[in-house]
């Protein structure tokens, strides 16, 4: 079979005729920008990839890439995007999700969709609330936080989405802010590049309902000092004059001033996503401000056998050994009965 010509694409070709619906100040048009500007990079025809959205603001992704797509239902993408992928395995796999679709409705989903280790992408743009439907409190809203459907604070412990994904067996984690483009894009290469399941946490601003929801970690006043840029083989430093570090003391993480106590460079931990122990990738991935900076960039890129090869290894052996040649060969076989 002759190979398929792969054509230049810019962000143009990946831009749709509709009408982008979203809120002015949004932050979900930085990652639409984003994601336009980084496929073209990839040089893989747009007819191979396809966007699956479930129901939220983020959920009218699809419309909006000149790909394929589909807008599914509530909290099942994950269901839609393994079939996708099983039916058509060389496809590039895009599913797009919110905090309430992802975590809530669709949390079972999630869990196992990153079990399995699919070969899809989970964007998550985690914005803390409810947004399409006017502001209720979702499974990431801090505790204490007072929306329309808890007026008096909630009281409950929020998801962190990495630490969910690292506990169901996650390959992929990567946490980009909706501020940064160029590592947004940085981030969606990484993961397309990445054999498995990709999760993608933005942390995404919702002008209407959660203003500036993460405003402590990614404000111009705060974001050097609040953010810690991983990158394998590198010192996990960060602040405004890139003079803090991280450390493990004893159990526990701990920040440090390079330069007070005897501290040098040499004593801070260097990052390493593929290290297979999620040990210390659970322990920088739930750091939090203000206490910690919070982790960002790629987390954990690990390699495993992944859901789609393992079926399509057991397709093709089945095949090669098989005593059942036709379908009627295989309605023959065993107890069978004449009805006269």
């Amino acid at each position: 079979m002759a190979e398929v010509e792969v054509k230049t694409l810019t962000n143009k070709d990946f831009t749709s005729d509709q009408e982008v619906r979203w809120c002015p100040g949004c932050g979900d048009y930085a990652i639409l920008r984003s994601m336009q500007k980084a496929l073209p990079q990839l040089e893989t025809n747009k007819e191979d990839y396809v966007f699956i959205a479930g129901i939220g603001c983020s959920s009218r992704f699809p419309y909006y890439m000149n790909t394929y797509g589909f807008h599914t239902i509530h909290g099942r993408a994950p269901a839609i995007a393994t079939g996708v992928k099983l039916a058509n395995p060389k496809l590039k796999v895009w599913q797009i999700t919110g905090d309430g679709d992802a975590l809530a409705i669709g949390g079972n989903h999630f869990i196992h969709a990153i079990r399995r280790n699919i070969d899809i992408n989970i964007v998550l743009f985690n914005n803390e609330i409810y947004g399409l439907t006017k502001g209720q409190f979702s499974p990431t809203s801090p505790s204490g936080l007072k929306t329309k459907s808890n007026p008096h604070g909630i009281t409950d412990s929020p998801f962190i989405p990495a630490k969910l994904a690292l506990g169901s067996g996650a390959t992929f984690i990567a946490r980009v802010p909706d501020t940064n483009p160029k590592a947004m894009q940085a981030v969606f290469l990484a993961a397309e590049n990445h054999r498995g399941t990709s999760l993608i946490e933005i942390l995404q601003n919702c002008i209407i309902f959660n203003d500036k929801c993460h405003g402590d970690v990614t404000g111009k006043d705060v974001k050097h000092d609040m953010q810690l840029w991983l990158e394998d083989g590198n010192p996990m430093i960060f602040g405004s004059e890139m003079n803090k570090g991280i450390i493990l003391n004893e159990l526990k993480l701990e920040v440090v001033t390079i330069g007070e106590n005897g501290v040098t460079e040499d004593d801070i931990l260097v990052h390493n996503s593929k290290e297979e122990d999620l040990t210390l990738h659970m322990m920088i991935s739930t750091m939090s401000a203000p206490e910690f900076p919070v982790a960002m960039g790629v987390i954990r890129a690990t390699k495993q056998l992944t859901y789609d090869e393992g079926m399509m290894a057991q397709l093709e052996e089945n095949i090669k050994t098989t005593k059942f040649k036709t379908s009627d060969d295989l309605f023959n076989s065993g107890d069978t009965w004449e009805v006269n």
